[in-house]
């Protein structure tokens, strides 16, 4: 009997380890000051699938706090991650002579961004202690001022706070800029008992840490993270400073996934990093970019993205949709309808939105649930299984509920952590679907080859020409 208890537990064990192969290993709350070096950063940061943003806050440092809300909302709005709170910590007594070179790098689109408009720090963070029961990690790109506050003033701070990162020039060092923005920040936390990891700058004699070959392989990514960090580099900015070409605060992302590149010295409970394999880093940097640091997938290691591969009628656009709407909305858009078992233009639609939901938050899968207002009447019901394959909010998983209402519409509500967004279909891109299969049914019938060779031309057309930005309307509920 023993034995056959212990086998049932060991075939258990793959179970337990897969049952959520999206978790992110990394739950994070990023405070920053504006630096120069922060939307390298915090660009990795979003860029990882093993880390999950939850929130960013803004303190005063290098920028006031007004000027960095202003940076890090216009970097968010440039990457369509509208959903990740943006808070500002007003309670800092320090008060910055702005860095001229981090005033006037670009990090986005800056129009109609109002500070005045944008919530307290210190609310955000503890709605999010609130809503995200994994504890987290707190990231200090600038002072310890916002942390200090937090602690002092949010209970579930010390309970869901597993480690402070604070990027420094050392435990030690009292000289250094982010340890004096807020000294009594910086002596008290690290005198109390979360966990901090203090993570130095790469050291290098007479060499830019971002070279001209490390920029050239971020510049061959692809991703808009590494476009975006490609345009910083060339920018008459960055150009002009050679402070763009240090890594300082940059180091805190790959810290977090690569701990063992640096040299780690532990004294209590906190520890001093100094990054150790430079050529490590580089490297790291380019995978993190990549968005290769967790497993995708769980059956294939990865989908062809040579036009060969795919059928004769496909094969043109392969490359031209992959390149204007990245290899997520190509590989669910693939097995969407695959799942199908026909190519539909609902279902595309339905991948497109999915994968918009996704992009709002800067979510994985199975993170969020959602509402379908489509029914369970075809056509407009076949968007339900490409929202199932880009958001993994399956009936299985029990994320995906169909409602069936007197009227049915392109429309999902989509739930996630405190915040609920309504995304709709623009009324006349429904109208203009609907009336073209309306079309090509009457015409040919549902019983005619005819009639699904046309239906599948449409859905290869609007494959390529629909672009999920444009497509939708997003509302907060």
């Amino acid at each position: 009997m023993k034995k056959i208890l212990f086998l049932c537990f060991a075939l258990l064990i793959p179970i337990t380890i897969f049952s959520h192969p999206w978790k992110p290993s990394h739950y994070v709350i990023i405070d920053t000051d504006g630096g120069t070096d922060d939307i390298k950063a915090i660009s990795m940061l979003l860029a990882s699938h093993d880390v999950r943003v939850l929130a960013i806050t803004v303190s005063p440092g290098a920028l006031t706090a007004d000027n960095a809300y202003i940076k890090v909302k216009s970097l968010l709005n440039s990457y369509r991650h509208e959903g990740i709170p943006v808070g500002i910590n007003r309670s800092s007594n320090y008060k910055p002579k702005e860095l001229p070179v981090a005033l006037q790098m670009v990090w986005g689109d800056e129009r109609t961004i109002d500070p005045g408009k944008a919530p307290d720090a210190f609310r955000i963070i503890s709605d999010m202690l609130i809503a995200e029961k994994t504890k987290i990690t707190f990231i200090c790109l600038g002072s310890m001022s916002t942390a200090y506050i937090s602690l002092n003033n949010i209970p579930l701070f010390r309970q869901q706070v597993k480690n402070i990162i604070w990027s420094a020039d050392g435990s030690a060092d009292t000289g250094g800029f982010n340890y004096n923005i807020s000294k009594d920040a910086s002596i008290m936390m690290l005198r109390q008992e979360i966990p901090v990891s203090v993570v130095r700058k790469a050291e290098l004699r007479n060499a830019d840490f971002y070279d001209k070959e490390l920029i050239s392989d971020i510049a061959g990514i692809g991703t808009p993270y590494a476009r975006k960090l490609s345009a910083f580099f060339v920018s008459p900015t960055a150009s002009a400073h050679k402070f763009s070409f240090s890594a300082v605060d940059d180091m805190v992302p790959v810290f977090l996934h690569y701990p063992d590149l640096f040299i780690n010295k532990v004294a209590g409970t906190n520890s001093d990093s100094s990054p150790a394999d430079l050529a490590g880093i580089k490297e790291a940097v380019v995978r993190i970019l990549k968005g290769e640091t967790v497993t995708e997938n769980q059956v294939i290691r990865e989908l062809p993205t040579d036009p060969s591969f795919y059928f004769d009628d496909i094969q043109p656009f392969v490359t031209e949709i992959i390149e204007k709407y990245g290899h997520d909305e190509w590989f669910a858009g693939v097995i969407a309808n695959e799942l199908h078992r026909h190519l539909g233009v609902y279902a595309i639609i339905g991948v497109k939105m999915g994968i918009r939901a996704r992009e709002y938050f800067n979510t994985g899968v199975d993170e969020f649930m959602a509402t379908s207002y489509a029914g369970s009447v075809p056509p407009l019901s076949c968007m339900n299984d490409g929202l199932q394959v880009s958001t993994g909010a399956t009936p299985g998983h029990g994320l995906l509920t169909v409602r069936n209402d007197s009227v049915l519409m392109p429309v999902v509500d989509f739930t996630y952590l405190n915040t609920r967004i309504r995304v709709s279909l623009k009324p006349d891109i429904a109208e203009k679907v609907s009336a073209e299969l309306k079309e090509i049914n009457f015409v040919y019938g549902l019983d005619s080859n005819i009639y699904w060779e046309l239906v599948r031309k449409n859905s290869i057309k609007y494959w390529l020409s629909l672009d999920r930005h444009e497509i939708f309307v997003i509302e907060p509920i």
